[in-house]
């Protein structure tokens, strides 16, 4: 590797110092070129990097990333993995590979800008990735909606049933009832017609008056 090689794997170690959320740093002694490539599948889905590293171009590229409390994990051989998405993720891809072939070493890394040894890195392996804590916390903030709906439907349910029995009791009438098909209220409110009736009062009046004077000259 001449110079300018070196200065290009500085550079580029460098930027992915910068742009990672999270770094781990293993011994990676034992791995081979099939296991190495099936790791780096699977930290593919952290959005994570896997790479090997000469440690003295390494701690030039901490210095350059003002990375330095890395240094004191560059020694022997070195993988580094620099994580750009869930850190748990890659953490529990590293320690479930770890524990299936019985090689990769964590040696130590830096989470959320403080370092990070090898007791809590297996405690971070062990938690919930963020898709499963994700779908936790829609679920905790769903369950009191949820549990409202179902109390408003028990309600609901209950009130018609209560309604239904006193239907069935004739204490409930509905308000659209056809009436009975031989009853008219209002032909039985009606009173028939009197024989004489549509005669005029007054006409009567003076008959009856007529016949009480021709009474008296007789």
């Amino acid at each position: 590797m001449n110079k300018e090689q070196k200065a290009a794997a500085v550079e580029e170690i460098a930027q992915g110092l910068n742009e990672a959320e999270a770094i781990f740093a293993v011994d990676y002694r034992g791995i081979s070129v099939p296991q190495a490539a099936e790791l780096r599948a699977k930290l593919r889905e952290a959005d994570a990097a896997f790479s090997v590293v000469k440690n003295r171009l390494a701690k030039r590229a901490t210095e350059q990333a003002g990375a330095r409390e890395l240094d004191e994990l560059l020694v022997g051989p070195t993988a580094l993995t620099l994580i750009k998405g869930d850190p748990v993720t890659a953490a529990k891809a590293i320690f479930t590979f770890s524990r299936e072939h019985g090689i990769l070493a964590y040696k130590g890394g830096i989470m959320d800008g403080a370092a990070l040894d090898p007791d809590e890195f297996v405690a971070i392996a062990r938690l919930p990735g963020l898709e499963v804590l994700h779908g936790q916390l829609v679920g905790t903030v769903a369950s009191p909606i949820t549990g409202l709906a179902a109390g408003m439907s028990n309600l609901l349910s209950g009130l018609g049933r209560q309604l239904a029995q006193m239907a069935e009791q004739g204490l409930v009438s509905g308000a659209d009832e056809p009436a009975d098909a031989g009853s008219d209220p209002e032909a039985e409110a009606t009173p028939e017609p009197d024989a004489g009736e549509g005669s005029d009062p007054s006409q009567a009046s003076e008959e009856t008056e007529t016949d009480e004077e021709e009474g008296t000259d007789g």
